[in-house]
């Protein structure tokens, strides 16, 4: 229910997380998603779950990257909705 959601966010006094790619995605088109964060590993795999449904795009703004001495990357995006 985005409407809860938006109550919850408007009262945290933290961050709040979804996981999971199909929440996610329904976070992303609701308009609840503020960040995006990723890290980013220097491994192939053939297969797996995607981090998101197919139907969901977003529109992000790069605001931070950071890279780490294991090749490991960190990219925040900004949502801007």
């Amino acid at each position: 229910d985005p409407a809860s959601v938006r109550d919850m966010k408007a009262s945290a006094t933290s961050d709040l997380t979804a996981g999971g790619p199909n929440l996610a995605a329904h976070a992303f088109k609701a308009g609840l998603v503020d960040e995006c964060h990723l890290f980013i590993y220097p491994v192939l795999i053939g297969g797996g779950k995607p981090s998101l449904p197919s139907d969901t795009r977003a529109e992000l703004k790069l605001l931070d990257e950071r890279r780490f001495s294991n090749g490991v990357v960190y990219l925040r995006y900004g949502a801007p909705f």
